[in-house]
């Protein structure tokens, strides 16, 4: 499924897509930290909203990749582009990429930052 490291076990993976994202979805956007990537699937062009915890400082978004490159981040990042439902605001996001582990993100707080050391971080401009 990716080739980045993870923090997960694939087997949670499953877990979390048919048992605890359906519960954790109606909260996303509207309680702060869980926030909704809008994107179109680069196979099949269909539209998705994925559930992450996002960080944003100024105009970066930041997202720990604890599931290694999933499909949402090669989705924004095959298109170049992408929407974000944070807490209160949709946000247009430009220029998607992956920053190696253990590099410094600037919109990850302080326990993000510590995750990130050993996990990728997908990262966006915000237009």
């Amino acid at each position: 499924m990716s080739e980045l490291p993870r923090m997960f076990p694939e087997w949670l993976d499953r877990i979390q897509i048919k048992y605890m994202n359906p519960v954790i979805k109606p909260l996303a956007g509207k309680v702060p930290g869980l926030s909704v990537v809008k994107h179109r699937g680069r196979k099949s062009g269909h539209h998705y909203e994925t559930v992450v915890t996002a960080y944003r400082k100024g105009n970066e978004l930041a997202v720990v990749l604890g599931h290694g490159k999933t499909d949402w981040a090669r989705n924004i990042i095959a298109a170049g582009e992408g929407e974000v439902q944070l807490f209160r605001d949709e946000v247009h996001i430009v220029n998607p990429r992956i920053v190696p582990p253990g590099h410094h993100v600037a919109a990850l707080p302080r326990v993000a930052r510590l995750q990130a050391k050993n996990m990728a971080v997908f990262v966006a401009d915000i237009t």
